[in-house]
C-alpha cells in the first residue's frame, strides 16, 4: 500500500511517469524502505497506464460486488430471535457503568 501511495503523489504532484527511484525517494524522505520486488511490479503493471482510468475501472468493478445488504445477497445470518432483547441490556448496563465510572473518575458526583 505504501508503494502505492507514494506512486499516486508523485502523480498528484505532476509526475506523470514516476519511476521506481523516484517511489524510493519518497518512501526514503519518510524513513520507510522500499520492498524492490513489489515496487517493479507495481511500476511494470501501471506502466502507460492512467491512474484516473484505473480507479473509474476499479470503481466500476466495485459497484457489481454484493454488499451484504437485505435481498439475499449472502449477508451474514441473522441473530436468534430471543438474541436481541439480550444483547441491548447488557449494552444498556455498560453505559450505566460507564457513567458511574466517570463520575468516580473525577472523585465527585455531579449531584454530591
Amino acid at each position: 500500500m505504501r508503494h502505492i501511495a507514494a506512486y499516486l503523489l508523485l502523480q498528484i504532484g505532476g509526475n506523470a511517469n514516476p519511476s521506481a527511484s523516484d517511489v524510493k525517494k519518497v518512501l526514503s524522505a519518510v524513513g520507510i524502505e522500499a520492498d524492490d520486488d513489489r515496487l517493479n511490479k507495481l511500476i511494470s503493471e501501471l506502466k502507460g497506464k492512467s491512474v484516473n482510468d484505473l480507479i473509474a475501472e476499479g470503481s466500476a468493478k466495485l459497484a457489481s460486488v454484493p454488499s451484504g445488504g437485505g435481498g439475499g445477497g449472502g449477508g451474514a445470518a441473522a441473530p436468534a430471535a430471543g438474541g436481541a432483547p439480550a444483547a441491548a441490556a447488557v449494552e444498556e448496563e455498560k453505559k450505566e457503568e460507564e457513567k458511574e465510572e466517570s463520575d468516580e473518575d473525577m472523585g465527585f458526583g455531579l449531584f454530591d
